[in-house]
This record gives structure tokens, C-alpha cells and sequence, in this order.
């Protein structure tokens, strides 16, 4: 069973690209298959173009490509400033707020022409929002998994609360989960497949991988393969090992 996954985005338009000519480099090589794309979460914020990620991977679908898309954390984030301009993320440090310079709002509104973040009133800033976010756009995010389970493998975006199975995970752990996961060794019953928490290339822990290489920090986004325990990560000089 082979199953493709990319790492968190973050409006990174030119490299969710790329990787995805990878991917169709190596779904050539290895011969006709069954081969799911599935997108980890953080499609916005940060970097330059959220707008056109959401495109992109609208229009992947539409032409029937076997895309999964999971929702992020900032995914979530961006979602709640649509419908109420002073939204606060039940798992968000008080002391930070979606539009804050950490966490990059600003650049996803930009991407859809609505300028001003930080200098405006936030619910003039919010009602242009509203008004250049196409409907399809809102619809995407409304529909985007918390998680996706195939074979031997659980993808989702942070991570999952340790001991809970997986009917009972809630949302806000799925998303935003990190030491409580992180640091738990134990066997989950599946290779926990991740992102959310940054590392300086994709890392297998045995128990989990984690794919988010830093896109959000102006780090390379990575691709992975995976069939049954074996992890390869694309590159354009071919598939590299992953070993735990």
C-alpha cells in the first residue's frame, strides 16, 4: 500500500508545486497504484501566497486527483476570523491572537488583497475579509478532516492524545497537541504521522513521523512516501530511507 503525504504548507504555493511533480516523477517510476496524496494541514499563513494553495488544491480535486486535506491549527484559526472578527482560539496563548506577527494572519489576508492588518480596526478588517474570500474558499476549510486513517498509518496534523482512542480524540488535541504526544513513547496502534511542531528534516520516531520541516519559518517543505513500514523521502534526486 502506497501512500504519498506532504508536510505543513504555510501559503508556500511554489514549493506544494514542486513536491507535487515529485510525487508524479514517482508514481511513474514505481508503475500503476492506488496512491492517495494527503496533505498534513497549515495550508495558511506565514508565507506568501495562502490564496493560491487553497486554489491549487481546490483545483486538484476538482480534476479528481486523489487529494486528502487534513485541517491545521492555523487553518482553523483563519476559518474562525471569517465568522467573528475577535476570535480566539480555545488552544491559543492568551497573549497571541491569529493576526499577531508570530503567527502570520496578516500574510493570509494580503494574499487575498486585504491589506492593513495591525494598522486597521479589526472589524473593518474582517468585513473586507469576508467580502474577498470566495464562498468556495469558506466551503474548502469547512470541509477540510481532522484525520485520515489507511493502512497502518494515522495522519493528522499535531498529533493525538495519548491512551484515547482514536473515536474520542477531540478536535482542539488533534490540532494542537504537542509535549503530551511528543514525548510519549509508546506504541498508538498506528504510525502516527504529523506535523505542526517544526524539526530540521522529516523524523522518524518509531512510534511517529514528523513531516513539518519548517516551511512556516522559511525552512523547505518535504514529501514523503510510505509503503507499509517503510518511509522515503522525495527528492529531486530520487527516494532517500527515513529509517526510525
Amino acid at each position: 500500500m502506497l501512500t504519498y503525504a506532504i508536510g505543513d504548507i504555510h501559503g508556500h504555493l511554489g514549493q506544494l508545486q514542486d513536491l507535487h511533480l515529485l510525487i508524479e516523477k514517482d508514481r511513474a517510476a514505481q508503475g500503476p497504484a492506488e496512491a492517495p496524496v494527503i496533505h498534513i494541514g497549515d495550508l495558511v499563513d506565514r508565507g506568501p501566497d495562502s490564496k493560491g494553495v487553497i486554489d491549487f488544491l481546490i483545483a486538484g480535486r476538482a480534476r479528481g486527483a486523489d487529494w486528502v486535506v487534513l485541517r491545521g491549527n492555523h487553518d482553523r484559526m483563519f476559518r474562525g476570523f471569517l465568522d467573528d472578527a475577535d476570535y480566539q482560539d480555545p488552544r491559543l496563548r492568551t497573549d497571541l491572537y491569529w493576526l499577531h506577527e508570530r503567527l502570520g494572519g496578516a500574510a493570509t489576508l494580503a494574499s487575498y488583497g486585504v491589506k492593513g492588518a495591525g494598522e486597521r480596526f479589526l472589524h473593518d478588517l474582517q468585513a473586507d475579509a469576508r467580502a474577498a474570500v470566495p464562498a468556495t474558499h469558506v466551503a474548502f476549510l469547512d470541509g477540510l478532516q481532522n484525520y485520515h486513517l489507511r493502512g497502518t498509518s494515522l495522519f493528522v496534523h499535531a498529533g493525538v492524545r495519548p491512551g484515547v482512542d482514536l473515536r474520542h480524540q477531540t478536535e482542539d488535541d488533534l490540532l494542537w497537541i504537542r509535549n503530551d504526544f511528543l514525548k510519549d513513547e509508546r506504541d498508538h496502534g498506528a504510525l502516527i504521522v504529523h506535523g505542526h511542531t517544526p524539526v530540521d528534516r522529516v523524523t522518524h520516531y518509531g512510534n511517529r513521523l514528523n513531516l513539518d520541516s519548517g516551511a512556516g519559518y522559511g525552512d523547505p517543505m518535504s514529501a514523503v512516501a510510505i509503503e507499509g513500514s517503510e518511509v522515503f523521502q522525495l527528492t529531486p534526486r530520487g527516494r532517500v530511507r527515513i529509517a526510525p
